[in-house]
């Protein structure tokens, strides 16, 4: 098996973790500021892991250069910006429409790795990422009671224009944090870019952000301070699925990686039957089907 799978599924596991206890945050947090203890907790655990890598691996730093931090900047507002979308999204009474169709990011990562990296898809691996999308689709749709002909009807609402908006934003900033990787150039295997762009990107981030709820939402700052125990898990979480998500980016196609990366929906979809009992439509029963489906032909038809 190669290195990258066991990665991302890693990484996607602990995502779940971390979305799970940001939704449990938002009770107490504003939604930005939810988002925001993602990045601000985080950061410190990353400067810990970069320094733990040199210690352990006693590897040489790379050598940034201004495609590096391009990439970073890039990345990092991409990130923020599809949040800020997201926020906006659920403010419209049809938000589930524009939701479903923010799911298409899995193809925009293939479509933007290719325009921006020159990153190639192949035959196998391209069906098993449109079937991915189709199923991430059909789950999200399930979940919101959405028939095919509201889908379709809803293509022409603002809604849907930013759920792919949304979605394209998310996409991007997964290519330019392996662009950011790749653009140092570094002889010695992942681990030591995926760290150090990681980092970069993780407190750049914070200052950003941090930035902009300070001029917009001071109350925010003083709340995520308050609320330092759940959101000190977040912040450990999140930068475990970081980690994970930056080394798997940096030894493999961006496109794959956030294919096989759906496997969060698996889990999060077996803790709500299996755990909590709760009942789930045909309709999402189909669409997990297919994303196992394409998570076995990328692990095992390429």
């Amino acid at each position: 098996m190669e290195l990258w799978i066991p990665i991302t599924i890693v990484g996607a596991f602990m995502q779940n973790i971390r979305s799970a206890v940001q939704k449990h945050l938002k009770g107490r947090l504003t939604t930005l500021g939810a988002a925001y203890v993602r990045f601000l907790y985080a950061a410190p655990f990353a400067v810990l892991y970069l320094f733990g890598v040199k210690e352990v691996t006693g590897l040489p730093w790379p050598e940034p250069n201004m495609m590096f931090f391009v990439y970073c900047v890039a990345g990092g507002l991409s990130q923020i910006v599809f949040t800020a979308l997201l926020v906006w999204l659920f403010s419209f009474r049809n938000f589930a429409v524009g939701t479903t169709y923010s799911k298409t990011e899995v193809v925009q990562v293939a479509i933007l790795g290719f325009v921006l990296l020159g990153d190639t898809v192949t035959l196998i691996p391209s069906i098993a990422i449109a079937v991915a999308m189709v199923g991430v689709m059909a789950m999200s749709a399930g979940q919101a009671q959405l028939t095919l002909g509201r889908l379709l009807s809803g293509l022409t609402e603002k809604s849907t224009l930013i759920g792919l908006t949304c979605g394209a934003f998310l996409g991007a900033s997964v290519v330019f944090f392996r662009g950011a990787s790749l653009a140092l150039g570094y002889e010695h295997g992942a681990w030591m870019p995926a760290a150090f762009a990681l980092t970069i990107a993780v407190v750049l981030q914070t200052l950003g952000m941090g930035i902009y709820l300070a001029i917009t939402e001071r109350n925010t700052l003083r709340d995520v301070i308050v609320h330092w125990r759940w959101s000190l898990v977040v912040g450990l979480s999140g930068v475990l699925a970081s980690i994970a998500w930056f080394t798997a980016f940096t030894l493999q196609n961006a496109a794959y990686v956030r294919a096989l990366g759906q496997i969060e929906l698996v889990f999060t979809f077996f803790f709500s039957v299996v755990v909590f009992r709760e009942k789930t439509s045909r309709i999402e029963v189909f669409g997990i089907m297919l994303v196992v489906v394409a998570i076995l032909m990328l692990v095992l038809g390429r």
